[in-house]
């Protein structure tokens, strides 16, 4: 492809690239809603909260461990190649979820899913990297990540439609047809591109870096299920984890080809901008899954009106994102990023005010200003991260982004997810008591099994209801205290590291100059030796 028709195409490439992303959010999005109904053995597969949790960090682990990996190939291979295969990839694990029979299967489509996941996001970075030039990659960034902000929105909302009139398994077939329409725009309009240096592929930095999070988060997850962190098949897998994790570091430090370059990290801007991005959200990565439980347990809203309800965090988003690029320009990332952090926690913080019978304008006001601060924290740390690298490095410059981001969801969903459940399990037993012995630790597991026990047991039931709404609430309470704590250390990682000014970006590149950058990386025939 001729690259002046490249340049001539780049927003619309830059919307191919946002059908990619969205079909990743989308899903994720979707199937916070639906956790509930998972749940429910009648309605969906009885899946317990360890289950619920691991149905979301099986898709992140995976995503999270294999994002270098195919950050690499993608500089090598072809970045719309390897965009295509993960495409199809997530398309076909998203058919198998929707008619998983067990918990366990669904487990492993997921983790399957996450594995097409990974080979797409940082294909859609690198593709926005090598079509845009500097002074214009800022705000293609910025509404890159308010792409997410739309995923919000529409994810629980369609959720909560397929599950008002579909079984469950629909929230994951809709994937398909948002599949087939990114993979056609893709052959279409995007041009192949990859790096002339052929970068081998990490084994060993791969093996180690998905060994070591699965293990740690098994046995964060574990802590939540047994409440307690005192046995060994708590503490021993998460030891062992942590172990793994520290070789990893080593060892990518000591060779030529790591697939995470350790040694990039002395560089103020990538080491500043991924704490932010990784603390925030891991601050939010529990948040979600207790606001969901939240709104459909504890209020009683259907899936629907769940979805509806967390518009205004998708409408802060997608607010503040595109602007992201002009308010860094005016007061410099650290100030913006910053403020975006500190946003986030007052809003995280904000979440003690909701009660069983609150009013939900406070819950849809703390909504917005979370977003509104997500938009004004990712854009510019996004941005931050990419410049470090050269352009013909785009994938691991991605991949370093994205890593950050799901990284941090997972252990904040498996550690923040298991304090609510240890917290609730320690406030509801006292009130089990009226339970028969072979009742209470399932009805005492989880918010979603106390509600599904007491509408077996009818009147009786009420009796228990009551108290595990007010119980919930503590917990929630107790969680967005501390995702607060860690979303205000973000902010002061940034105000402390973070330079005022993202210099040291790749100048401007003459209109004239463009075509031999392009060339670079943008191929022809060339592409497919």
């Amino acid at each position: 492809m001729d690259p002046q028709t490249i340049h001539r195409r780049r927003w619309t490439i830059l919307g191919v690239m946002i059908v990619s992303l969205l079909v990743i959010v989308l899903d994720n999005t979707i199937l916070n809603v639906a956790l509930k109904t998972i749940a429910d053995p009648r309605a969906g597969l009885g899946a317990t909260q360890g289950q619920l949790e691991w149905a979301i960090n099986s898709y992140t682990l995976v995503f999270a461990g294999l994002l270098f990996t195919f950050g690499v190939l993608g500089d090598r291979l072809g970045h719309r190649r390897v965009l295509t295969v993960g495409m199809l990839l997530f398309g076909l694990s998203s058919l198998l979820s929707s008619y998983a029979d067990s918990p366990g299967q669904l487990i492993l489509a997921r983790a399957a899913m996450g594995l097409g996941g990974a080979a797409v996001m940082p294909q859609t970075l690198s593709i926005i990297t090598n079509v845009f030039e500097p002074e214009e990659r800022g705000r293609a960034i910025g509404i890159w990540a308010g792409a997410a902000g739309i995923g919000i929105a529409i994810g629980p909302i369609t959720g909560g439609l397929l599950l008002d009139h579909f079984w469950w398994g629909s929230v994951f077939l809709i994937n398909v047809p948002i599949v087939v329409v990114g993979v056609i725009a893709a052959a279409l309009l995007v041009p192949e591109s990859r790096s002339r240096v052929r970068a081998k592929v990490d084994v060993g930095g791969v093996l180690l870096s998905i060994g070591g999070l699965v293990l740690l988060t098994y046995g964060i997850i574990q802590g939540g299920e047994k409440a307690t962190v005192t046995d060994l098949p708590v503490y021993g897998p998460a030891i062992a984890g942590v172990v793994l994790l520290a070789v990893f570091v080593w060892y990518e430090s000591r060779i030529d080809r790591p697939s995470l370059n350790v040694r990039l990290f002395r560089d103020g801007r990538l080491s500043a901008s991924v704490g932010a991005i990784g603390l925030v959200s891991f601050a939010l990565g529990g948040v979600v899954l207790f606001v969901s439980l939240y709104l459909q347990s504890v209020r009683g809203c259907t899936p629907l009106q769940a979805g509806l309800l967390t518009i205004p965090l998708a409408a802060g988003q997608m607010i503040s994102c595109p602007r992201g690029a002009g308010l860094v320009r005016r007061f410099g990332a650290r100030r913006v990023t910053a403020t975006g952090l500190v946003m986030v926690a007052l809003a995280l913080l904000s979440y003690r005010l909701t009660a069983v019978h609150s009013p939900i304008w406070i819950l849809e006001v703390t909504f917005f200003v979370q977003g509104a601060g997500m938009g004004l924290v990712m854009p510019p740390a996004t941005t931050a991260v990419m410049a470090v690298l050269p352009r013909q490095q785009a994938g691991s410059g991605a991949a370093v982004n994205n890593i950050a981001r799901q990284v941090a969801v997972a252990l904040g969903v498996a550690v923040l997810g298991s304090l609510v459940s240890s917290i609730y399990r320690a406030e509801m037993k006292p009130h089990l008591t009226v339970l028969p012995d072979k009742m209470r630790n399932a009805a005492g597991e989880s918010i979603g099994a106390t509600s599904g026990l007491a509408e077996r047991l009818g009147p009786a039931g009420r009796a228990i209801l009551d108290p595990a709404r007010h119980c919930f609430v503590h917990a929630m309470h107790v969680t967005s205290v501390i995702s607060s704590a860690v979303a205000l250390l973000g902010a002061l990682v940034v105000l402390k590291w973070m330079p005022r000014r993202l210099t040291g970006v790749a100048p401007a590149t003459p209109a004239g100059q463009r075509e031999a950058s392009i060339c670079e990386t943008v191929t022809g025939d060339d592409a497919d030796q």
